[in-house]
Protein backbone atom coordinates (compact mmCIF):
# COMPACT_ATOMS: atom_id res chain seq x y z
CA UNK A 1 0.00 0.00 0.00
CA UNK A 2 1.30 3.34 -0.82
CA UNK A 3 0.73 6.95 -0.13
CA UNK A 4 -1.95 7.27 -2.66
CA UNK A 5 -4.08 4.30 -1.51
CA UNK A 6 -3.39 5.72 2.42
CA UNK A 7 -5.13 9.18 1.04
CA UNK A 8 -7.81 7.74 -0.46
CA UNK A 9 -8.53 5.52 2.48
CA UNK A 10 -8.56 8.87 4.54
CA UNK A 11 -10.94 10.55 2.53
CA UNK A 12 -13.53 7.37 3.22
CA UNK A 13 -13.04 7.44 7.15
CA UNK A 14 -12.08 11.01 7.00
CA UNK A 15 -15.26 12.04 9.89
CA UNK A 16 -13.61 12.73 13.39
CA UNK A 17 -14.88 9.40 14.48
CA UNK A 18 -12.70 7.15 12.55
CA UNK A 19 -16.10 5.04 11.11
CA UNK A 20 -17.78 5.44 7.70
CA UNK A 21 -21.29 6.32 7.05
CA UNK A 22 -21.74 5.31 3.51
CA UNK A 23 -24.74 5.09 1.67
CA UNK A 24 -25.41 2.82 -1.51
CA UNK A 25 -27.04 3.34 -4.95
CA UNK A 26 -25.61 1.09 -6.43
CA UNK A 27 -28.24 -1.69 -7.36
CA UNK A 28 -28.13 -2.08 -10.90
CA UNK A 29 -31.86 -2.49 -13.24
CA UNK A 30 -32.35 -6.06 -12.83
CA UNK A 31 -33.07 -5.79 -9.20
CA UNK A 32 -36.23 -4.87 -10.05
CA UNK A 33 -38.84 -2.19 -11.46
CA UNK A 34 -37.48 1.21 -12.23
CA UNK A 35 -40.76 2.81 -11.82
CA UNK A 36 -41.36 1.66 -8.02
CA UNK A 37 -38.99 2.07 -5.04
CA UNK A 38 -36.70 4.73 -3.31
CA UNK A 39 -34.76 4.58 -6.65
CA UNK A 40 -37.01 4.98 -8.96
CA UNK A 41 -35.64 8.67 -9.14
CA UNK A 42 -32.09 8.40 -8.95
CA UNK A 43 -31.29 12.17 -9.43
CA UNK A 44 -33.80 12.54 -6.33
CA UNK A 45 -32.40 9.85 -4.04
CA UNK A 46 -28.70 11.02 -4.43
CA UNK A 47 -29.84 14.77 -3.77
CA UNK A 48 -32.17 13.63 -0.55
CA UNK A 49 -29.03 11.17 0.35
CA UNK A 50 -26.58 14.39 0.18
CA UNK A 51 -28.82 15.93 2.78
CA UNK A 52 -27.37 14.40 5.38
CA UNK A 53 -23.76 14.44 4.71
CA UNK A 54 -22.69 11.03 4.19
CA UNK A 55 -19.32 9.76 4.12
CA UNK A 56 -19.10 8.39 1.09
CA UNK A 57 -21.76 7.64 -1.76
CA UNK A 58 -21.37 4.55 -4.11
CA UNK A 59 -22.85 4.33 -7.20
CA UNK A 60 -23.02 2.13 -10.61
CA UNK A 61 -20.50 4.10 -13.18
CA UNK A 62 -23.21 5.21 -15.71
CA UNK A 63 -24.76 6.72 -12.25
CA UNK A 64 -21.77 8.52 -11.58
CA UNK A 65 -20.97 9.98 -14.96
CA UNK A 66 -24.58 11.14 -14.90
CA UNK A 67 -25.61 12.51 -11.29
CA UNK A 68 -22.43 13.11 -9.65
CA UNK A 69 -21.23 16.17 -10.65
CA UNK A 70 -23.13 18.57 -8.11
CA UNK A 71 -21.89 17.06 -5.22
CA UNK A 72 -17.84 16.34 -6.56
CA UNK A 73 -15.93 17.12 -3.01
CA UNK A 74 -18.99 16.83 -0.72
CA UNK A 75 -18.32 13.08 -0.24
CA UNK A 76 -16.24 10.52 -1.58
CA UNK A 77 -17.35 8.58 -4.30
CA UNK A 78 -16.78 4.74 -4.36
CA UNK A 79 -17.99 3.34 -7.97
CA UNK A 80 -19.22 -0.32 -7.89
CA UNK A 81 -17.79 -2.27 -10.59
CA UNK A 82 -19.84 -5.23 -10.98
CA UNK A 83 -23.73 -6.03 -10.80
CA UNK A 84 -25.40 -9.33 -9.82
CA UNK A 85 -27.88 -10.90 -8.66
CA UNK A 86 -27.74 -13.75 -6.10
CA UNK A 87 -29.50 -16.37 -8.28
CA UNK A 88 -26.16 -15.54 -11.22
CA UNK A 89 -29.55 -14.18 -13.56
CA UNK A 90 -26.88 -11.60 -14.56
CA UNK A 91 -23.92 -11.36 -13.17
CA UNK A 92 -20.94 -9.00 -14.63
CA UNK A 93 -18.66 -6.27 -14.53
CA UNK A 94 -19.84 -3.28 -15.18
CA UNK A 95 -16.58 -1.04 -14.29
CA UNK A 96 -12.45 -1.40 -14.54
CA UNK A 97 -10.34 0.39 -11.67
CA UNK A 98 -9.33 2.91 -14.53
CA UNK A 99 -12.93 3.56 -15.20
CA UNK A 100 -13.23 4.57 -11.82
CA UNK A 101 -10.36 6.83 -11.61
CA UNK A 102 -11.95 8.58 -15.04
CA UNK A 103 -14.95 9.40 -12.90
CA UNK A 104 -12.57 10.98 -10.50
CA UNK A 105 -13.94 8.54 -7.57
CA UNK A 106 -11.77 7.22 -4.15
CA UNK A 107 -12.47 3.82 -3.93
CA UNK A 108 -13.63 0.83 -6.61
CA UNK A 109 -16.73 -1.47 -4.80
CA UNK A 110 -17.05 -4.97 -6.00
CA UNK A 111 -19.93 -6.75 -4.65
CA UNK A 112 -19.19 -10.59 -5.58
CA UNK A 113 -21.38 -14.07 -3.98
CA UNK A 114 -19.76 -16.97 -1.85
CA UNK A 115 -20.23 -20.39 -2.34
CA UNK A 116 -21.88 -22.03 -5.23
CA UNK A 117 -20.56 -23.36 -8.05
CA UNK A 118 -19.61 -19.62 -9.64
CA UNK A 119 -17.89 -18.53 -6.62
CA UNK A 120 -14.54 -19.27 -8.58
CA UNK A 121 -15.40 -16.24 -10.81
CA UNK A 122 -16.70 -14.43 -8.26
CA UNK A 123 -12.95 -14.42 -6.32
CA UNK A 124 -11.24 -14.10 -9.42
CA UNK A 125 -13.02 -11.02 -10.15
CA UNK A 126 -12.16 -9.74 -6.68
CA UNK A 127 -8.52 -10.62 -6.99
CA UNK A 128 -8.27 -9.07 -10.92
CA UNK A 129 -9.62 -5.84 -9.26
CA UNK A 130 -7.45 -5.65 -6.61
CA UNK A 131 -4.26 -6.06 -8.62
CA UNK A 132 -6.06 -4.01 -11.33
CA UNK A 133 -5.98 -0.99 -9.11
CA UNK A 134 -2.61 -1.38 -7.75
CA UNK A 135 -1.52 0.83 -9.98
CA UNK A 136 -3.71 4.03 -9.53
CA UNK A 137 -3.39 3.47 -5.95
CA UNK A 138 -6.99 2.63 -5.35
CA UNK A 139 -8.51 1.25 -2.76
CA UNK A 140 -10.77 -1.58 -3.38
CA UNK A 141 -14.01 -2.18 -0.92
CA UNK A 142 -14.89 -5.82 -1.42
CA UNK A 143 -18.62 -6.12 -1.20
CA UNK A 144 -19.03 -10.08 0.09
CA UNK A 145 -22.14 -12.06 0.33
CA UNK A 146 -22.67 -15.46 1.12
CA UNK A 147 -24.98 -17.57 -0.38
CA UNK A 148 -27.21 -20.86 0.55
CA UNK A 149 -28.65 -23.30 -1.90
CA UNK A 150 -30.61 -25.51 -0.02
CA UNK A 151 -33.68 -24.30 -0.71
CA UNK A 152 -33.50 -22.30 -3.89
CA UNK A 153 -31.26 -19.63 -3.71
CA UNK A 154 -30.40 -16.82 -0.70
CA UNK A 155 -28.13 -14.79 1.20
CA UNK A 156 -27.21 -15.97 4.39
CA UNK A 157 -25.45 -13.52 7.24
CA UNK A 158 -24.62 -16.71 9.75
CA UNK A 159 -21.29 -16.10 11.87
CA UNK A 160 -19.83 -19.38 10.41
CA UNK A 161 -20.51 -17.80 6.79
CA UNK A 162 -19.78 -14.05 7.98
CA UNK A 163 -16.47 -15.21 8.79
CA UNK A 164 -15.84 -17.38 5.33
CA UNK A 165 -17.00 -14.15 3.40
CA UNK A 166 -14.47 -11.95 5.72
CA UNK A 167 -11.31 -14.49 4.84
CA UNK A 168 -12.00 -13.88 1.16
CA UNK A 169 -11.69 -10.18 1.31
CA UNK A 170 -8.57 -10.70 3.30
CA UNK A 171 -6.70 -13.52 1.09
CA UNK A 172 -7.91 -11.55 -2.00
CA UNK A 173 -5.95 -8.10 -0.51
CA UNK A 174 -8.67 -5.87 -0.78
CA UNK A 175 -8.60 -2.54 1.58
CA UNK A 176 -11.91 -2.68 3.07
CA UNK A 177 -14.42 -5.40 3.72
CA UNK A 178 -17.92 -5.27 3.58
CA UNK A 179 -20.05 -7.56 5.02
CA UNK A 180 -23.38 -8.22 6.75
CA UNK A 181 -24.08 -8.31 10.18
CA UNK A 182 -24.25 -12.17 11.58
CA UNK A 183 -26.70 -11.06 14.27
CA UNK A 184 -24.59 -12.48 16.83
CA UNK A 185 -22.54 -9.50 18.28
CA UNK A 186 -19.66 -11.78 19.96
CA UNK A 187 -19.18 -13.98 17.39
CA UNK A 188 -18.85 -10.94 15.08
CA UNK A 189 -16.50 -8.95 17.46
CA UNK A 190 -14.50 -12.23 17.02
CA UNK A 191 -14.71 -11.97 12.93
CA UNK A 192 -13.37 -8.23 13.04
CA UNK A 193 -10.47 -8.71 15.94
CA UNK A 194 -9.18 -11.67 13.64
CA UNK A 195 -8.92 -9.12 10.65
CA UNK A 196 -5.93 -6.96 9.56
CA UNK A 197 -8.32 -4.38 7.31
CA UNK A 198 -11.44 -2.32 8.17
CA UNK A 199 -15.22 -4.62 8.59
CA UNK A 200 -18.04 -2.42 7.55
CA UNK A 201 -21.29 -3.41 7.49
CA UNK A 202 -23.60 -3.98 4.78
CA UNK A 203 -27.47 -2.75 5.53
CA UNK A 204 -28.70 -5.52 4.69
CA UNK A 205 -32.12 -6.64 3.33
CA UNK A 206 -35.11 -4.55 4.33
CA UNK A 207 -36.35 -4.15 7.74
CA UNK A 208 -39.35 -3.61 9.15
CA UNK A 209 -38.82 -0.50 11.25
CA UNK A 210 -36.21 1.40 11.20
CA UNK A 211 -35.25 1.32 15.02
CA UNK A 212 -34.83 -2.59 13.57
CA UNK A 213 -32.12 -1.65 11.13
CA UNK A 214 -30.39 0.78 13.41
CA UNK A 215 -30.22 -1.98 16.59
CA UNK A 216 -28.28 -4.17 14.23
CA UNK A 217 -25.81 -1.97 12.84
CA UNK A 218 -25.15 -0.50 17.38
CA UNK A 219 -24.79 -3.69 17.72
CA UNK A 220 -22.36 -4.51 15.12
CA UNK A 221 -20.39 -0.82 15.60
CA UNK A 222 -19.85 -2.53 19.50
CA UNK A 223 -18.18 -5.70 18.03
CA UNK A 224 -15.74 -3.32 16.64
CA UNK A 225 -16.86 -2.51 13.24
CA UNK A 226 -15.28 0.70 11.14
CA UNK A 227 -18.95 1.70 9.89
CA UNK A 228 -21.55 0.50 7.34
CA UNK A 229 -22.51 1.26 3.66
CA UNK A 230 -26.37 1.25 3.93
CA UNK A 231 -29.10 1.14 0.64
CA UNK A 232 -32.27 0.21 0.77
CA UNK A 233 -32.76 0.45 4.73
CA UNK A 234 -32.19 4.50 3.74
CA UNK A 235 -33.67 4.58 0.71
CA UNK A 236 -36.12 2.54 1.21
CA UNK A 237 -37.65 4.44 3.94
CA UNK A 238 -40.27 7.13 3.64
CA UNK A 239 -37.95 10.01 5.31
CA UNK A 240 -34.92 9.09 3.51
CA UNK A 241 -33.14 11.98 5.14
CA UNK A 242 -34.05 11.39 8.82
CA UNK A 243 -33.40 7.58 8.18
CA UNK A 244 -29.32 8.31 6.88
CA UNK A 245 -29.53 10.97 9.50
CA UNK A 246 -30.49 8.33 11.98
CA UNK A 247 -27.75 6.39 11.09
CA UNK A 248 -25.20 8.62 11.11
CA UNK A 249 -25.87 9.44 15.06
CA UNK A 250 -25.30 6.02 15.52
CA UNK A 251 -22.24 5.66 13.51
CA UNK A 252 -20.41 8.61 14.71
CA UNK A 253 -22.14 9.05 17.98
CA UNK A 254 -22.38 5.76 19.32
CA UNK A 255 -26.28 6.79 19.96
CA UNK A 256 -28.46 3.44 20.41
CA UNK A 257 -31.33 3.14 17.86
CA UNK A 258 -34.29 4.93 20.00
CA UNK A 259 -31.70 7.87 20.95
CA UNK A 260 -31.28 8.04 17.23
CA UNK A 261 -34.34 8.59 15.66
CA UNK A 262 -35.37 11.02 18.39
CA UNK A 263 -32.13 12.84 17.25
CA UNK A 264 -32.97 12.31 13.55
Amino acid sequence: MGLGTDVRLSRLFAHPSGNLFGIAVDHFVGYGNVREGGLKNLPGAVEQCMQASPDTMTMTPGTAKHVWGPYAGQAALIVQASYWTADDRIRDRLATPADAVRLGADALAVAIGVRGETEGDFIRWLSDAVRDAAPYELPVVAHIYPRDYSDGVKIVFTPDEIAYAVRVGIETGVDVIKVGYPGDEEAFAEIIAACPVPVVMAGGPKEPTLKGALTQIHAGMRAGARGAVVGRNIWGEADMVKAARAYAAVIHDGLDADQAITRA
